[in-house]
């Protein structure tokens, strides 16, 4: 009920005490899994950690805009922030995926290329859909200027509204968002297959290691693609609402968020590790 009745924090007001005690029970979680599981299993929570902080931190990237933008009131695409970068964060996922017998760093290549490259062409479409089906200009509601390519933004907004379709800036983040989702959720899941791989043929009395594969490749999934998802939503309630993605004020709470995705992260990662232990 204290939860309930607190009063909410200013748009960029952070809290030192929760933050604090978030990032202290992160570091028990971390303690708790080098001491029960040893350092190799310690090593890869905090790679699922990582992942989880570049979902968390790409997120506010991402240009959202909700029922506004799909009525032009608002610059963004007309979508949730959870929704959006969850998309993008699944096709980083499955490119990261496809190429995981690669190599680890051709992986996150993969699944950051994959993330940028779904946002890319979102932005793309979404930008030809506001200029030449809604008939309005990209135009920037927070600031003057675009910080990237220096266009004036005021005379193009119209009255009444926080601007309308999608600015340079606001396409630039959106990309660089999937780039940083999708190889956060390629990382996580390649910890995890390294887990179960090495894991699940000793319980599951296999023969051979490959007859589980298809196992501990489901169970990567199956974990990564819900950790992403706690991630996103973790970041859409810390932005609440509507975002040009990193030209917006709302960019700066990004910090809640880091401290508050390595919490859940840890939670989550250590769950999914203790399955095969």
């Amino acid at each position: 009920m204290t939860a309930i009745g607190a009063k909410p924090a200013a748009g960029a007001q952070m809290e030192p005490v929760p933050m604090a005690i978030g990032l202290i029970l992160t570091l028990i979680i971390i303690a708790a899994a080098f001491v029960l599981t040893g350092s190799s299993m310690a090593v890869a929570l905090v790679g699922i950690i990582v992942g989880g902080l570049l979902i968390g931190f790409g997120v506010h990237f991402v240009p959202v805009g909700g029922a506004p933008a799909a009525m032009g009131q608002a610059p963004g695409i007309a979508t949730g922030v959870a929704m959006l970068a969850a998309g993008a964060g699944l096709a980083g996922l499955f490119g990261g995926a496809w190429a995981a017998e690669l190599g680890f760093a051709v992986a996150i290549a993969g699944g950051a290329i994959g993330g940028g490259l779904m946002m890319a062409i979102t932005c793309m479409m979404v930008t030809l859909i506001y200029v030449y089906g809604m008939g309005i200009p990209c135009a920037s509601g927070k600031v003057a200027k675009d910080p990237i390519s220096g266009d004036t933004q005021t005379e193009f907004k119209s009255q009444g509204t926080e601007g309308h379709g999608l600015p340079f800036s606001s396409y630039v983040g959106g990309v660089i968002g999937g780039i940083l989702g999708g190889a956060g959720g390629t990382l996580i899941y390649l910890e995890l297959l390294h887990i179960y791989e090495d894991k699940l043929p000793v319980i599951l009395n296999a023969g051979i290691p490959a007859e589980v594969k298809t196992v501990a490749v489901s169970l990567a999934g199956i974990f990564a693609i819900g950790m992403f998802l706690v991630n996103a939503v973790l970041a859409a309630y810390n932005i609440t609402g509507t975002t040009e993605g990193p030209a917006d004020p709302k960019f700066k709470r990004f910090p809640r968020d880091i401290v508050a995705s390595a919490l859940a992260s840890a939670v989550c990662g250590i769950v999914a590790i203790m399955i095969v232990l």
